[in-house]
């Protein structure tokens, strides 16, 4: 029996989600496109099958499959990511983290993070989190000119000496200096992690500096840049702290892993490691540029006046929208995007004076600098007559004609 006819609710509402990715535009810097080949790894009958353990060491019968295939899994992401000990098993970036710092610190232990505010993540110690409650968390951040100042960095540690200290972000757009951050790290005797999530795809494809050989321990996600399923890795290069690593993930904080996710894991690693993936990283980044340079352009605020990856930040500092205003207007013109903190915010975190806006996902449409500099010059319009409906709503039907060239996907279903 179809799906359709067994449950023609989530169904329908599948299709209507396939509907609304084909038609509208995603510029929300975290989201991407999969392929299709990683999806129909995810359907498969793997899901079916319990591995708790490692390939070789597990506590069920019958993974003579599943551990040739998680060890594939390993064996891509050492090669991608040019290290020696790969951890494939995370449910998440978030529990790639949380296992990072159950193998490297003890509750009530020290982290030194990048300030959620100032672009940082959740679990790199905000008191919300498990990070920030299980461990004593405190924060570096961004300069007024949205730039991390390396020495107010240096001044923070040696002042807090934290037993850890986190680098990576979730919304600054410039390249991280992973030299120095370990430069400190050393200074006060501090553990260097790496999150790079948001930046991996960019990374393995020589985009954006390596954090190896300079982090101790390096985590991300699998999708994001990276184009694969949702999920998240941990990667280094000392043995004995892989050791810890694999058994704080397993038993730690996770029990039987997902395997039909490490496949598509695998399947994903299979691109990344390809030609087409630079080609593809790199197109990301141009069209990035192509966004900062029409809006700057346009006379708008960017945060730290560009960009260097994949991401631009805009400042709403000096006008009298909001990010929430300028997200809901970019939304009714069937652009997805998301509000976001700047660097001397005046707003609540519910409203915020930012918007963040990526070019990964519209780059795996095919989109190139000639669409990039018609949709960027279309969020200028936008936010030009904010409150201007019937503009937002012309815009969407150009848009949505603009989108039925770069169909990704012919079905909802793999």
């Amino acid at each position: 029996m179809s799906l359709e006819m067994f449950d023609k609710e989530i169904f329908d509402l599948t299709n209507k989600e396939l509907e609304r990715q084909c038609e509208g535009l995603e510029m929300i810097a975290s989201e991407n496109f999969t392929l299709p080949e990683v999806m129909e790894v995810m359907g498969s009958i793997l899901t079916n099958k319990y591995a708790e353990g490692y390939p070789g060491k597990r506590y069920y019968g019958g993974c003579e499959f599943v551990d040739e295939i998680e060890t594939l899994a390993i064996q891509r992401c050492k090669k991608l990511f040019n290290c020696k000990f790969a951890n494939v098993q995370p449910n998440s970036g978030s529990q790639a983290n949380q296992g990072v710092y159950a193998a490297l610190i003890n509750p009530g232990d020290k982290i030194l993070g990048m300030d959620l505010s100032h672009g940082g993540h959740l679990t790199h110690g905000a008191k919300v989190s498990s990070s920030g409650k299980m461990y004593e968390s405190c924060f570096y951040g961004v300069e007024l000119d949205g730039r991390i100042d390396y020495e107010k960095v240096r001044e923070i540690a040696k002042k807090e000496k934290p037993k850890l200290i986190v680098c990576g972000a979730s919304a600054y757009a410039r390249v991280i200096d992973f030299a120095k951050f370990r430069e400190i790290a050393d200074e006060v005797g501090a553990y260097l992690f790496a999150d790079i999530a948001h930046i991996a795809g960019l990374v393995v494809a020589g985009e954006h500096p390596s954090p190896f050989p300079h982090a101790h321990v390096v985590s991300s996600t699998t999708h994001k840049t990276l184009r694969g399923p949702r999920g998240g890795i941990i990667m280094t290069n000392d043995e004995e702290l892989a050791k810890k690593i694999n058994s704080a993930i397993f038993p730690g904080i996770q029990g039987g892993p997902l395997m039909h996710v490490i496949a598509a894991k695998a399947v994903g690693f299979k691109f990344n490691l390809s030609d087409e993936w630079k080609v593809y990283a790199k197109q990301v980044r141009t069209n990035a540029q192509v966004l900062a340079n029409v809006l700057m352009d346009r006379k708008f605020k960017l945060v730290s006046d560009g960009t260097d990856n994949h991401l631009v930040l805009m400042s709403f500092l000096d006008r009298e929208f909001s990010g929430k205003d300028a997200d809901l207007a970019l939304g009714n013109a069937g652009i997805t995007a998301n509000k976001n903190t700047v660097p001397g915010e005046i707003r609540s975190p519910f409203i915020t004076s930012g918007l963040r806006l990526g070019t990964p996902a519209l780059t795996a449409r095919g989109f190139k600098e000639k669409e990039m500099e018609i949709v960027s010059n279309y969020i200028a319009d936008i936010l030009d007559d904010i409150n201007n409906e019937k503009l937002q709503k012309n815009i969407k039907q150009e848009l949505k004609k603009l989108a039925s060239n770069f169909i990704i996907y012919e079905r909802a279903m793999f």
